[in-house]
């Protein structure tokens, strides 16, 4: 069975494409290589002792996407591929919506004229915007996204419900709070290309001397200690979520089907919190600085994800400190890569 990873060798990407691969999927990767690297490609390969079948151009070149359709029997699409930085979605919305909201649809398209069903979206709890009350649960109702990306993961979900119904299709919307971390192998993990935009990878640089400090963006939010709080989940734990849904919907005996799921372990951590947790993990100190504010920035935001257990028999269970100290084998991997 052949299932279509788009972003295959992204962050989340990559490490879902060695779950399906684990678990006797055949896998096709588009990626068009503007936030990953080929190498990644080579590790993967070294992981499972498989190569995945690799197709390196922007979803948004429909006659290349109907090739890839032709040549393989797709059974199922894991969409990853989309720009993810908040803060750049801010400065560039058109630039967000143009590549979110084209790639997205273009892949659908070729679902409908094929007749495929099976298809996971990437989401984020970034749809919920500033929730009234924690923790977020399904039925949390969606504010208008603070930022200029988390309108196209909204948007992005509205155009999967209007698919869902009308072609009588099975999809499921995965929310996910914040990953972090790297595989176990250390030949996988999070590859910002320049500043990090994530919180872990900056922390990470630092550690390392790529950054002088760490920039922490306010420290007068109205949390315990002043910065903001997250629900950070270990990425390996949320790609077999993501492994999880898609059997879900595979084995599933009715045509159509809309899930959706938060995956995050249903725990907030602060900036702080984490730096300490990063710290103590891996016994190495981290300089910061406190920078005002970053726009499209929300306070506090952590996951009920019961109904992914109940659901999917699925829950998060690598703890923060674990997490971190993948990141750190991550970053001297990179480290030795480079040298």
């Amino acid at each position: 069975m052949s299932i279509l990873v788009t972003g295959g060798l992204g962050y989340i990407g990559s490490h879902t494409v060695v779950e399906l691969i684990n678990h006797n999927f055949e896998v096709v990767i588009v990626d068009d290589l503007s936030n990953s690297e080929k190498f990644i490609l080579n590790n993967i390969e070294e992981i499972t002792g498989k190569r995945p079948i690799f197709y390196p151009f922007d979803l948004k070149r429909k006659e290349l996407l109907s090739q890839v359709f032709e040549a393989h029997i797709i059974s199922g699409c894991i969409h990853f591929a989309a720009s993810k930085a908040v803060g750049e979605s801010m400065i560039k919305p058109l630039d967000y919506y143009e590549n979110n909201l084209f790639s997205l649809i273009n892949v659908l398209q070729e679902f409908r004229k094929r007749d495929i069903s099976n298809f996971i979206f990437s989401s984020s709890c970034t749809v919920y915007g500033q929730a009234d009350k924690m923790p977020i649960d399904e039925n949390t109702p969606l504010k208008e996204a603070e930022s200029s990306y988390g309108k196209t993961k909204q948007m992005g979900e509205d155009i999967l419900k209007d698919f869902s119904r009308a072609y009588q299709k099975r999809v499921s919307l995965l929310r996910y709070f914040n990953p972090i971390g790297a595989h176990p192998t250390a030949l996988l993990g999070e590859l910002p290309s320049g500043i990090p935009n994530n919180l872990v990878p900056y922390v990470t640089q630092t550690a390392a001397g790529i950054r002088e400090k760490l920039s922490i963006w306010g420290d007068d939010y109205p949390t315990e200690d002043g910065t903001a709080v997250r629900d950070y989940i270990y990425v390996v734990d949320l790609a077999k979520a993501h492994v999880a849904a898609l059997k879900k919907l595979i084995n599933s005996e009715e045509q159509k089907v809309l899930d959706i799921y938060n995956l995050g372990t249903g725990k907030g951590s602060s900036v702080l919190e984490v730096v300490k947790a990063f710290e103590l993990a891996n016994n190495i100190k981290v300089p910061y600085q406190i920078c005002p504010r970053r726009e499209g920035d929300i306070t506090v935001a952590y996951a009920n994800a019961d109904k992914a257990e109940k659901e999917l028999g699925w829950k998060s269970e690598t703890s923060l400190e674990e997490a971190l100290r993948t990141t750190w084998e991550w970053q001297k991997y990179l480290k030795e890569k480079s040298q």
